[in-house]
């Protein structure tokens, strides 16, 4: 039969956790071989040292789980060999106890900063240097456990960043693909303009203007707003564009080619419901989107517009008088049997018109109010003063940005298309 302190003494030995080897410091062999006996006796791997010199010499490589130290040494001292332990690198904590007879608050106050974690009086009881390294156990329990999580976070950190630079890079070049799908900002029709502002609040937005002209006299230009934001809206504008592409006429959908000699500019409400029929067909999409798209003629002003959900364009005649156009509609791709419909107006030499994405007009303003339409078209008339084309675009954008928040980025995308008319 084991004796019963025998069975304590081995129910104590597996509280030892975390410490597996441990150092001995002490100049005086018998505390030395007393203390080894002891530690062998519970399962310790034990290193000795008779100076802290030696000690440090033992720990440049691989540092023990715990250090008991004498404070009283020739050379250097426990407390200077504690702090000379501390002041290794290494990388996990080792527990340090200080074997003193000092028990003067002033003394135990010194070791405590010089990093020591536990003091022994001396002369030491077995049962009691069994309770401190039991404790001291415990606690680099709760360290190595804490360091191991540590490093599990960090090693998912650097794996969430290499996969956060490799989406970045792509971002990056699919702004580059968006940024095709308008070539260029500004368009000359004869004797009128028309000029673009794209700017998306990331790398990629939903928003997508545009313009064409199948020959003289005819140009159609459009803005559109999908909904959403990220790659989805940025990959339906990539569609959209497609649909109304400025390059490829037998591909867009607001043309047709008649008498095999040319091609037509379709009505815009025909356009909408096209475009709305395609959307409704395809299976698994669930994105929508707002927009105007207007043709003019050249020669005399006429200006047909269908708006689907999208904000007012605003219309800025040449006397200094403005209107919004439209009457709202559906957004594209909600309902089957969405109906759009037209509106018409003649615009004279001089006259100016501004479709815009509600990012103009949802903007949240430093106050923490919107722009709205009456801000849009206090914006539009000071910009107008000043510059034409696309500076009045940039004036537009540069002084919503100094209305909001400094240090606030923008929430949604902003885009314009800004069409001047000087007649035929």
């Amino acid at each position: 039969m084991v004796p019963e302190g025998r069975q304590a003494e081995t129910q104590v030995t597996l509280d030892f956790g975390a410490i597996r080897k441990v150092l001995v410091v002490d100049d005086s062999r018998l505390q030395r071989r007393i203390l080894v006996a002891s530690l062998k006796k519970w399962g310790f791997e034990v290193l000795e040292a008779d100076t802290g010199e030696a000690a440090i010499d033992l720990c440049a490589n691989r540092p023990p789980d715990l250090v008991l130290s004498d404070w009283v040494m020739p050379g250097m001292s426990g407390l200077e060999f504690c702090r000379a332990f501390r002041g290794l690198v290494t990388e996990q904590y080792s527990y340090f106890i200080l074997l003193t007879s000092k028990s003067e608050k002033q003394e135990v106050a010194k070791g405590l900063d010089a990093g020591a974690d536990d003091f022994l009086i001396k002369p030491l009881e077995a049962d009691e240097l069994r309770a401190r390294i039991s404790a001291g156990a415990r606690i680099l329990d709760m360290q190595r456990e804490l360091s191991e999580k540590n490093r599990l976070i960090e090693s998912a950190l650097n794996e969430l960043k290499l996969a956060h630079d490799a989406i970045d890079k792509d971002l990056m070049q699919a702004r580059k693909i968006q940024e095709s799908l308008v070539p260029e900002l500004t368009g000359q029709f004869g004797k009128s303009r028309v000029s673009l502002l794209l700017k998306p609040c990331g790398h990629i937005g939903g928003d997508l203007v545009g313009m064409f002209s199948p020959g003289v006299n005819r140009l159609g230009f459009y803005s559109i707003d999908v909904s959403g934001h990220g790659i989805t809206s940025a990959m339906m504008t990539a569609r959209l564009g497609g649909y109304l592409s400025s390059t490829h006429f037998d591909q867009n959908v607001a043309m047709e080619r008649r008498f095999n000699r040319f091609y037509a500019l379709l009505p815009p409400e025909e356009v909408a419901a096209l475009l709305n029929s395609r959307l409704i067909a395809d299976a698994g999409i669930e994105e929508y989107f707002t927009m105007v798209y207007a043709i003019v003629d050249l020669r005399n002003g006429h200006l047909k517009m269908v708006q689907a959900g999208h904000p007012h364009p605003l219309l800025l005649r040449q006397d200094g008088r403005s209107e919004f156009l439209g009457e709202g509609g559906l957004p594209i791709g909600l309902l089957s049997d969405a109906a759009f419909h037209q509106t018409e107006t003649y615009m004279q030499p001089g006259d100016k018109l501004l479709l815009h994405s509600d990012g103009f007009t949802e903007c949240r303003l430093s106050d923490g109010s919107m722009l709205d339409d009456d801000g849009l078209r206090r914006m539009a008339a000071d910009c107008l003063t000043e510059n034409v084309g696309s500076e009045f675009l940039d004036d537009m954008f540069w002084r919503l940005k100094q209305l909001m928040s400094p240090g606030d980025g923008m929430e949604d995308d902003v885009s314009a298309v800004f069409f001047e008319y000087n007649g035929p």
